[in-house]
């Protein structure tokens, strides 16, 4: 317990902490977009799905409860990581140079706490007692649920730049993640990027398409 409790102070024990906690997001994130595109399937589809998981506690609960020590564990370590980082600056760079640094890191630190926020209201969105956005919500009707929410233009923009914000951090957090745990070389290095923005922007479509497909009345 000591010699983890010592790893965990070290900058490296972090990053770990951080890269682990990544990975059940990002895995979470990928199986949340691929069961919301159930929508396309229609009501009858979704709504069994919606029941599914109402029906099964255990695995409701059980994921609920991995996230949140995820997402505690990630936001904390990530605070703490700042907060070191800056002390040890000491005193702010005169000129940043940002030649080697790409857009998704230097917005790193800001998709963080845009995407926090957008997880508070997406659950106070469409998560019991909900939003009433367009029509009251319902328990069992997570399809209407979804279509009353999603025909509010405002709600769509929300929606829209918080994915935006998404693919950001899931772009530079997995490929910071490969170098936090020494899987980094530059043989391989070229091939990982790509591979990590092609699945971000498969998760950015994704999950916008369903918002904008019901504000465009595709889906209704």
């Amino acid at each position: 317990m000591q010699r983890a409790l010592t790893l965990y102070d070290t900058t490296i024990g972090k990053k770990a902490i951080m890269a682990v906690s990544g990975v059940v997001y990002f895995g979470f994130v990928i199986g949340h977009m691929l069961g919301n595109l159930q929508i396309y399937a229609g009501a009858e589809t979704m709504n069994a799905y919606a029941a599914f998981l109402k029906a099964t506690p255990a695995l409701l609960w059980g994921t609920r409860t991995v996230l949140l020590i995820a997402l505690v564990a990630h936001v904390g370590t990530s605070l703490q990581l700042v907060l070191r980082s800056n002390a040890a600056r000491g005193v702010g760079y005169r000129m940043q140079k940002t030649v080697a640094t790409n857009y998704a890191a230097i917005t790193m630190k800001l998709s963080g706490p845009i995407l926090l926020l957008f997880i508070l209201f997406h659950l106070a969105h469409l998560t019991a007692p909900g939003l009433s956005l367009g029509a009251a919500h319902s328990a069992v009707d997570v399809y209407g649920n979804v279509i009353a929410g999603f025909s509010v233009p405002w709600v769509v923009a929300i929606y829209v730049l918080a994915q935006g914000a998404l693919g950001l951090h899931l772009y530079h957090g997995s490929w910071s993640m490969l170098q936090s745990v020494g899987m980094s070389h530059p043989r391989y290095d070229a091939k990982r990027k790509s591979v990590a923005r092609a699945i971000a922007m498969a998760v950015v479509i994704g999950n916008i398409s369903i918002p904008l497909s019901v504000l465009a009345g595709v889906v209704r």
